[in-house]
């Protein structure tokens, strides 16, 4: 029975440990999918609360009514206003490192290589570069 309690705390450390872990290894492609993800559900929040707002019965909806539909779409812009910004910061993060990890890697090509090698060791980050830009320049599609 006392190993019970020390497997419990060995999983909580461990488990503790992967989440603190996977938040700083995310990449800035993942973190421009991860905003996208959260732009689409905001966007989607917006539209329903919006949608509640407008079914409101004139006849018989209170002031407090009107009142909270309207806050709740506000609330619902301002959550989008602040996803779009960081996935713009997210999207540019990507290109930008992708750009410079091809710089570094096209610096560090020995002289003598030929064009034929160069091409074959900046083949992985010129596709990073190549899917960076086509996340940045394609639309949501939530």
């Amino acid at each position: 029975m006392k190993r019970l309690p020390v497997i419990g705390a060995l999983c909580a450390v461990a488990v503790f440990g992967l989440t603190a872990c996977s938040d700083d290894s995310s990449s800035p492609s993942e973190q421009a999918t991860e905003a996208a993800s959260e732009l689409c559900t905001d966007l989607s929040e917006l539209k329903a609360d919006n949608a509640k707002l407008r079914a409101l019965n004139p006849a018989s909806a209170t002031k407090d009514q009107v009142q909270e539909a309207q806050q709740a779409v506000q609330d619902d812009w301002n959550s989008v206003k602040e996803n779009a910004s960081q996935l713009r910061e997210a999207e540019r993060s990507a290109v930008q490192s992708a750009a410079e990890n091809l710089k570094k890697a096209y610096d560090a090509l020995p002289g003598d290589t030929t064009g034929q090698d160069a091409l074959a060791q900046l083949q992985p980050q010129i596709l990073k570069l190549d899917e960076a830009t086509t996340s940045a320049s394609t639309s949501l599609t939530c």
